[in-house]
């Protein structure tokens, strides 16, 4: 089965950390640009990252930049997303997403093209 699956979202107190993960089965992840995304309640769906199938560019919003890190592991199948100083706005359902590559990440309804991730939900309360 080609899926993608989002693990290693949970409830954090702000300033915490969390890294969640996104593991591919049935495909080579190496071979795609992979992005999360996050959705938040009653606003617009946001993207977060997006690195390259190289994995030499990668790229962020800039609610996130200085705070979140991107990174891949091809041989695990897997990439990830670091997120530390968490803050009440990054609570969000997060999505990981295959594409191409990264050309439209800063564009306003930047959509992957490729297979998406149900989501893991991220909470930052006190």
């Amino acid at each position: 089965q080609v899926q993608l699956v989002e693990s290693g979202g949970g409830s954090v107190q702000p300033g915490g950390s969390l890294r969640l993960s996104c593991t591919a089965s049935g495909l080579t992840l190496g071979d795609y640009a992979v992005a999360w995304l996050r959705q938040a309640r009653g606003k617009e769906r946001e993207a977060v990252s997006c690195v390259t199938s190289g994995g030499d560019s990668t790229n962020y919003a800039e609610s996130v930049e200085g705070r979140f890190t991107m990174s891949r592991d091809d041989a695990a199948n897997t990439v990830y997303l670091q997120m530390n100083s968490l803050e009440a706005e990054d609570t969000a359902v997060y999505h990981c997403a295959t594409d191409l590559d990264c050309t439209e990440f800063s564009s306003r309804y930047y959509r992957p093209m490729g297979l998406w991730g149900e989501g893991t939900l991220v909470i930052v309360s006190p």
